[in-house]
């Protein structure tokens, strides 16, 4: 793969740094995105060094906003000719119900919610930059979600584990829905899980260690850069291969409704 332009959100540490790293030691142009400018900085120093290139940024935005998600769009469509691939990394898991800015259920807002509207904001300059590729971090407990349309927001009882899941079968269908609508554009989409890695998530929503984040971006680093997926869309992977996801995720009618109801919350 030649050179390319990169976002990868929630990439200051974690999978998603390990991500970016992997994706700039092979040449590539990576913009980080994170909440904290201190933590960013570091993270682009570090990535600069291992790859031996100057071709890393960091931008700041809390994905909990919309408006700080629409932010972070329009930075990197002033500062890039071209964006080739995108992908959403960033991700949290709430012990606790908590609302964001816009009233909204934060592990909706932030896992669902943010990727679907910065991928909108992004959408054109990832078309004019074809072919592009837009990878969506989900995860295997996505097989344990449902779409509840009258309590999207947990309202009437909210755990933290159903909360995850719900977002995590959301996301699938996000990237499901985008494939067929993006059909022909030279834009693919495509969603994994990325392993049972030892990160923040993963010890704050159930206690225990994993892999190492290096082994949970192979999926990530792969999909962005194989030459033998560019064509590949509407797909989810897990571990390399393209594997079966949870029959529910199939369901075109809930993947349309979901995307409706999205674009009308971000509005």
């Amino acid at each position: 793969m030649n050179q390319k332009t990169m976002l990868i959100t929630g990439a200051t540490d974690g999978i998603g740094k390990a991500t970016a790293q992997a994706l700039a030691m092979q040449g590539h142009t990576v913009i980080l995105h994170g909440r904290n400018a201190a933590r960013g900085q570091a993270a682009v120093d570090e990535l600069k060094k291992a790859a031996g290139h100057d071709r890393v940024d960091f931008m700041a935005a809390d994905l909990s906003s919309l408006r700080e998600v629409r932010q972070l769009a329009a930075a990197v469509q002033a500062k890039y000719e071209q964006l080739h691939v995108l992908i959403n990394n960033a991700g949290v898991f709430m012990n606790e119900r908590q609302l964001t800015e816009d009233g909204f259920e934060m592990t909706f807002a932030v896992n669902h919610l943010a990727p679907f509207l910065l991928t909108q904001q992004l959408l054109p300059l990832l078309r004019q930059s074809a072919p592009a590729r837009i990878i969506t971090v989900s995860s295997v407990a996505h097989q344990r979600g449902r779409i509840n349309f009258d309590d999207l927001q947990s309202e009437r009882a909210f755990n933290g584990y159903r909360a995850y899941a719900h977002s995590k079968l959301a996301n699938v269908l996000f990237t499901y829905e985008l494939a067929a609508r993006l059909a022909g554009a030279g834009v693919t989409a495509n969603c994994l899980h990325p392993g049972v890695i030892g990160t923040k998530l993963l010890q704050t929503g159930f206690g225990i260690g994993g892999a190492t984040p290096a082994e949970g971006a192979r999926t990530s680093v792969y999909l962005a850069s194989a030459p033998e997926v560019e064509t590949v869309t509407g797909a989810y992977f897990d571990d390399l291969r393209a594997v079966p996801s949870a029959p529910q995720t199939h369901d075109e009618t809930t993947r349309r409704r979901l995307w409706e109801i999205s674009e009308q919350l971000c509005q």
